[in-house]
């Protein structure tokens, strides 16, 4: 019984969707005026939102470029040190 009032209540909200597919629709881009300010608030949201991945993209090779130069610092500090031979005790 408890599924059947699930299914139901998503059978409804669907239902409701295709009915109001006007409302659904309503993208400012697609089918408002291109030149509006809402069709303006858009593209400035997606150009934020492509601007963050971008820092976070760069952030993520600054810190591989940071990990590959201490490791270049590390062999380098390694090669230095000889072992000495010769000395038994």
């Amino acid at each position: 019984m408890r599924r059947f009032g699930r299914a139901a209540g998503i059978l409804a909200f669907a239902l409701l969707l295709i009915l109001n597919a006007g409302v659904a629709q309503a993208c400012p881009v697609c089918y408002g005026a291109s030149d509006s300010a809402m069709a303006g608030g858009v593209n400035n949201a997606v150009f934020l939102m492509l601007g963050i991945i971008v820092l976070v993209q760069i952030g993520f090779a600054a810190l591989f470029w940071t990990f590959w130069r201490r490791s270049k610092e590390i062999r380098q500090r390694r090669e230095k040190f000889r072992l000495v031979t010769g000395f038994e005790r």
